[in-house]
């Protein structure tokens, strides 16, 4: 598939017959003003100049996810190499990378569909929209489940309590509510209401949702202390077999060497990941291709994506 060209097109702004007195000259004239600088805005998008490639640190679960699900990393004897050009700027949370690619007209890069938001543009991939509707039907393949870990059984009264909220209907209308795709089937919360202490921490895009039912769960159990560590899925794991956490949480399928450790992992939410370019980029698409050409350094110009 060939992304839209990559050019800026002029609006023709028309003028309509005679115009009545005293009647909203001053915000006609205010919004042909702005239209005119978004207009100037798009026409200075230079697609001959190189592309920004903005990615996740390693040990990223978001990171994890996006080099698999686009084939950007290889398999090379018994190894996975991650073949993400060296070129790449490496940031190291969600709300970075946002801020990266919003201040950067030729920056692409990704995100967790429910972190998502409009100072960026999310491109399509292979003709499908980054919506929960689509990655509920298939149609939109880029996602991937949202984990927590514990190692073995929890033996944390409030671990175990915070858990059970979280797989219930209640906790998973807060996933819903969030923008992430909830178990619909879930049971009704049982409420034991434990006092004391739980550590939860990891991935940086499961953090958002978490600290949101950690609100939500404080409401109905208000003599439970949780602390939420944000860090990245490795760490989460990790952390949660030395003892650290009392609850790991990663944005990525646990590896073989995790469950061997003794890691137990639930899926609580299924999340997108979300290709994001600058909202001055004219692109609307990409394919599957095109995104890991870009990513291992093949394509280094806009231009030369749109040939």
């Amino acid at each position: 598939m060939k992304m839209k060209k990559l050019v800026a097109v002029l609006a023709v702004v028309g003028m309509t017959g005679v115009m009545m007195a005293g009647c909203g000259s001053s915000s006609a004239a205010a919004n042909t003003d702005s239209d005119a600088a978004s207009q100037d805005q798009a026409s200075d998008w230079d697609s001959s100049n190189d592309i920004s490639i903005v990615s996740r640190e390693d040990g990223s679960g978001t990171r994890g996810a996006f080099i698999e699900l686009f084939g950007i990393e290889e398999k090379q004897g018994d190894q996975k190499v991650d073949m993400t050009t060296e070129d790449a700027q490496i940031t190291n949370n969600t709300s970075v990378m946002l801020t990266t690619v919003a201040k950067d007209d030729y920056a692409i890069g990704y995100v967790s569909l429910g972190s998502l938001d409009d100072s960026v543009k999310a491109l399509k991939i292979d003709g499908a929209e980054a919506t929960e509707e689509n990655i509920k039907d298939g149609s939109y393949k880029v996602s991937r489940p949202f984990n927590i870990a514990t190692k073995g059984d929890p033996t944390n009264e409030v671990a175990k309590d915070f858990i059970d909220y979280i797989l219930s209907k209640d906790g998973q209308q807060v996933i819903s509510d969030n923008g992430y795709i909830s178990n619909d089937d879930a049971a009704d919360y049982a409420k034991t209401a434990p006092s004391g202490k739980c550590v939860v921490g990891g991935s940086s895009s499961v953090s958002p949702v978490m600290e949101k039912l950690i609100e939500a769960y404080k409401k109905v159990n208000p003599n439970a202390e949780i602390e939420l560590q944000t860090s990245d899925s490795t760490t989460g794991m990790t952390s949660t077999i030395e003892g650290s956490y009392d609850i790991g949480m990663a944005s990525r399928e646990l590896k073989d060497s995790e469950v061997s450790e003794g890691l137990k992992a639930t899926v609580i939410a299924t999340d997108g990941i979300a290709v994001i370019v600058n909202n001055n980029n004219p692109a609307d698409e990409l394919s599957s291709e095109q995104v890991k050409e870009i990513y291992t350094g093949s394509y280094t110009t806009w231009d030369e994506v749109a040939e």
